[in-house]
């Protein structure tokens, strides 16, 4: 069966071009995208999930294919609530490969009809994660390269009050 809805699920805090970018590839490819930010407060996320869902609405206003979404608990479970049978996780190295690998085997495990596509990072994005955002950011680095306009902005903002 073809799948129509892929859901890329992650914690996007903060959403950077790298997360973009394979919105964008996957856009391509399936009826539907749904980016899915985890809200996990034991993880002491940056910005809170609703501030992080914002960022990525504007972030991805231009295409009609694609929405935003949060969800909390077993990504097995919303995908279940979303009928979904697909996952979409970007791979950047063979690190990434490994612990993607193991959660992709879990949720298979617990939900057996939901299979996990990998795609590999843009070779400009292989390098880039959210944590060396926040990193470099904190330390009054410029991560105007690294992340959208939006949340370029917010960051900047957000470094002002520290």
């Amino acid at each position: 069966m073809r799948q129509k809805l892929v859901i890329y699920p992650g914690s996007f805090d903060p959403p950077t071009n790298g997360h973009l970018d394979l919105i964008t590839r996957a856009s391509t490819m399936f009826a539907h995208v749904s980016v899915a930010a985890l809200r996990n407060d034991a993880k002491a996320p940056l910005f809170p999930v609703e501030e992080r869902v914002a960022m990525l609405r504007e972030v991805v206003a231009p295409f009609d294919n694609v929405s935003v979404d949060s969800f909390d608990g077993l990504l097995v479970d919303y995908a279940r609530r979303r009928e979904a049978r697909l996952i979409l996780r970007g791979i950047r190295a063979i690190s990434d490969y490994e612990y993607e690998v193991q959660m992709a085997l879990m949720n298979r495990k617990l939900f057996p009809e939901l299979e996990t596509l990998f795609i590999p990072a843009a070779e400009s994005y292989s390098y880039l994660s959210s944590r060396l955002v926040k990193e470099v950011n904190r330390l009054g680095g410029d991560v105007s390269d690294l992340v959208p306009p939006n949340v370029a902005a917010r960051l900047r903002e957000l470094r002002g009050k520290q």
